[in-house]
């Protein structure tokens, strides 16, 4: 496979973007395989290190459209609890699927979102805040 990566580290995120042909591939099924290869990353760059970030790696933009979609879908959730005055629980999801969730609806003063379950079945609950 031939692939360039591009790296850009920020204060509090280094972010490796991959692109080329066939690098459909590092993705694996249901993102499998760019989450090892991140969790691999984040090892080997901050072994025995104790200042670390995050660290995010990317295949053909496919963090980029599996974001948009959960903050999509967390707009939904968000809105169906408001509407029905009761928490939603979400599909289960990995964590950084449920990190992307909680930062997408974090300053919505009129709900709450946490995580229960265990994993593999870990899922985000989005929840309407109740006012005295």
């Amino acid at each position: 496979m031939e692939a360039s990566v591009a790296v850009e580290e920020a204060e509090e995120e280094i972010h490796a973007d991959i692109e080329g042909e066939d690098v459909g591939l590092l993705i694996g099924r249901h993102g499998q395989t760019i989450d090892a290869i991140q969790l691999i990353a984040y090892q080997a760059a901050f072994r025995g290190r104790q200042d670390r970030k995050r660290v995010s790696v990317d295949a053909a933009g496919y963090r980029r459209r599996q974001g948009e979609s959960l903050r999509r879908r967390a707009d939904l959730a968000a809105e169906d609890a408001i509407r029905h005055g009761q928490a939603v629980e979400m599909d289960p999801m990995g964590s950084n699927d449920r990190r992307v969730i909680h930062e997408h609806l974090r300053d919505r003063p009129e709900i709450e979102t946490y995580s229960e379950g265990d994993e593999p079945n870990r899922y985000v609950v989005v929840a309407p805040l109740v006012s005295d």
